[in-house]
């Protein structure tokens, strides 16, 4: 009996590791907006976000503008983006901002970034800049937008 109850300990043992070691693995997975220190926000909804991206909100306020660092093509992060944000093929993201240059509904369009360093570089940099990386790249003094009150890991949240 008592060594029936040990081998029920371990098989517990193992699944509560198991289920752990998979969350984590799962939010190292996740993309996370990441920004200046000095961007004013803490959270945005979903939508307010793809605003955002899409290029239809250009300023925190009303003398911090948003800049835009958006990872090359072929990016894990940059496919994620496409897919939940833009709602986009590649294609169709690339003629999405010439037809809003084109039609002076903005400046310029977001800015190329050709790594996850460098874009952690940049937004150090550029006040107002924000970009999304994988979560686990973080590093500590970039502020960490959480998307509908959720971070990277949590349940719900929409960037996997």
């Amino acid at each position: 009996m008592k060594r029936r109850n040990q081998q029920w300990t371990k098989i517990i043992l193992f699944l509560v590791i198991f289920v752990l070691l998979s969350k984590t693995a799962l939010a190292s997975g996740d993309i996370a907006l990441v920004a200046h220190p000095a961007v004013p926000i803490d959270n945005l909804s979903f939508a307010e976000a793809r605003k955002i991206f899409l290029g239809n909100r250009q300023y925190w306020s009303n003398d911090l503008r948003i800049t835009l660092l958006i990872r090359a093509p072929i990016a894990r992060e940059r496919d994620i983006m496409l897919k939940t944000f833009y709602q986009m093929s590649e294609a169709q993201f690339r003629q999405y901002w010439i037809s809003k240059i084109f039609r002076a509904e903005v400046t310029s369009g977001p800015k190329v970034v050709f790594s996850s360093e460098m874009a952690l570089e940049l937004i150090i940099l550029i006040p107002g800049s924000i970009t999304f990386v994988e979560a686990s790249q973080i590093p500590k003094g970039l502020k960490l937008i959480k998307i509908d009150g959720r971070m990277p890991g949590q349940d719900g949240y929409p960037l996997h």
